[in-house]
């Protein structure tokens, strides 16, 4: 492994000059040091993908390299870890070309040097269609079986097709994602795990072997194995699902219209019907008043939505062989590692929230003064989890479902996006979860599309605020319940035991406390006028 460059290495000047061959130039130190510079580090953290922003970096070590090449056509794929002064570090992958052309992706270059007299600039080669191009054929002509270092797979599914045309596909986070002949989706991974990424297994999993239709088709994908032998996934290709955009989007113009309609049907709020929460509802057992504020439309989506939801899981639950995806049954260690987990987050939320005070107003403040006060009582809420009172099995699930993985397509949906919560580590991404941990991310996932809906169009409404807060809890809970009417159903006919009644309502309210207390901490450090959603979220929780 290389260390991290001396400081000798940070007074060189530019140009710098190497007397090898682009081939042999990741075996020359000089160049290693002069590369995990200050100027590497300079460029990382500038990188829309780079998940260390809220750390400091200390400095960066060369963890991997590896070629991706056909014929004579060389790249370089390197695994970068980058140490923070906090004790911890992160590895990424970023893939390394050579250019010459001084008016080429001035806005990517990583360093400016010479290879043999010939001057240029180190890129990230996904800039360059070559390098795209390169990819694609190889997954394309990948054999069955490799056993090579860098493994490319290629799917059943994938027919042959020469490559036309690739681009990049839009704003992305965490991955960067290249179209290719407008059909296939090549997503490569930037924060690389010791392991093979969940998004790669389950997407291969729900797609080539239980051929589930609501997900992009698996194409293929590139893995590495590093020193240790352990498979790495840096690339998945999948195929490109012709969308309306995603649920989220969708979902808040929808809540728009039904916003609005409070004065254009002249709807009076108190006179709106509520349901007892977590009731099991159908369409037809929605009050008439709701209807005609609402409309039918919305309902009609949540009903379909469910299903998808439900087929999703009748998947995941359904094997029998491979034993990362059968079905378990709660036990102690399971218990053990989910208490962990969550008092530690807790207490984390709980000293942001203590020091966050200050931020808050109004309807916030009010509910956060009653978590402090409950403090004790959300604790033993977490701590009164008895897997030995629980009868229902254990999947492996989404992880992180909520509506901006799903696509809308006509009057379908498509979920995506498997790689699980972001500050969750990989191991814990593939425990299996009780299926209604998704169903509660979804559920959290419209609350925030009905708060997000007042507070982007207050000036809008004629409504305060709290009115229309009121409004939109009454919508909130016949939206969950229809859902779960739709949802339990199928689950059941399909013989995916989720539990009995009681059981699924502790199961679901015990994941939406523990949903909403971890995007508590997100909403206080970087929109505290948000923290409201997440404190409401407890609130209910805790008062029901």
């Amino acid at each position: 492994m290389a260390k991290k460059s001396d400081k000798a290495s940070h007074l060189l000047k530019p140009p710098y000059n190497f007397d090898v061959e682009w081939e042999e130039l990741m075996e020359d130190p000089e160049f290693i040091k002069v590369f995990l510079s200050d100027v590497l580090e300079k460029y990382i953290v500038k990188q829309r993908w780079y998940g260390g922003k809220s750390s400091k970096l200390k400095y960066i070590e060369l963890s991997e390299y590896f070629r991706i090449q056909q014929h004579e056509e060389v790249y370089y794929g390197l695994i970068l870890e980058v140490n923070f002064t906090e004790a911890f570090y992160q590895h990424y992958f970023l893939p390394i070309a050579f250019v010459s052309d001084k008016n080429f992706a001035q806005d990517d270059r990583i360093l400016p040097l010479s290879i043999q007299n010939q001057e240029g600039f180190i890129i990230d080669a996904i800039n360059l269609e070559a390098f795209r191009r390169v990819v694609y054929e190889r997954i394309q002509t990948a054999i069955p079986n490799d056993t090579t270092r860098v493994q490319y797979h290629k799917s059943l599914n994938f027919g042959e097709e020469d490559y036309e045309s690739s681009r990049f596909m839009g704003m992305e986070q965490s991955n960067t994602s290249i179209v290719y002949n407008e059909k296939y989706v090549l997503k490569f991974f930037r924060r690389i795990y010791a392991d093979r990424n969940p998004d790669y297994e389950m997407s291969r999993f729900l797609s080539e072997k239980k051929e589930f239709k609501n997900t992009p088709a698996y194409l293929g994908s590139i893995q590495i194995k590093d020193h240790e032998n352990v498979n790495i996934t840096i690339g998945l290709m999948q195929a490109m699902v012709e969308n309306d955009g995603d649920a989220w989007e969708y979902m808040l113009d929808e809540l728009h219209k039904i916003f609005s309609n409070l004065e254009y049907k002249r709807i009076n709020i108190e006179d709106l019907p509520n349901t007892e929460r977590f009731e099991r509802l159908e369409i037809r057992d929605i009050p008439p008043q709701v209807i005609d504020w609402a409309g039918l439309n919305i309902f009609n989506k949540i009903e379909k939505l469910a299903k998808r939801t439900a087929e999703m899981h009748i998947a995941l639950g359904s094997e029998f062989e491979d034993t990362s995806f059968t079905p378990a049954r709660f036990n102690g260690d399971y218990e053990v590692w989910l208490k962990n987990r969550l008092l530690y987050q807790f207490q984390n939320r709980l000293n942001t929230i203590e020091n966050s005070l200050h931020k808050l107003d109004g309807l916030a403040l009010e509910l956060a003064q009653e978590f402090l006060e409950r403090k004790n009582d959300i604790r033993k809420r977490f701590v009164d989890f008895n897997w030995t009172k629980l009868k229902g099995e254990r999947l492996r699930v989404h992880g992180d479902y909520h509506l901006g993985q799903v696509l809308v397509k006509d009057d379908d949906f498509y979920i995506l996006d498997f790689e699980g919560e972001p500050e969750s580590t990989i191991r814990d991404r593939k425990v299996k979860q009780p299926p209604l941990k998704d169903v509660a991310g979804l559920f959290r996932s419209f609350h925030y599309a009905i708060y997000a809906t007042i507070f982007n169009n207050q000036e809008k409404y004629k409504q305060d605020q709290n009115a229309l807060f009121e409004a939109g809890e009454i919508l909130y809970q016949y939206l969950i319940g229809l859902f779960l009417g739709a949802y339990v159903i199928e689950i059941q006919n399909a013989n995916i035991n989720i539990g009995y009644q009681q059981e699924r309502v502790f199961l679901l309210k015990y994941s939406l406390l523990e949903k909403a207390v971890y995007e508590l901490g997100y909403e206080l450090n970087s929109r505290p006028r948000w923290a409201v959603i997440p404190l409401k979220g407890i609130s209910n929780i805790i008062n029901s």
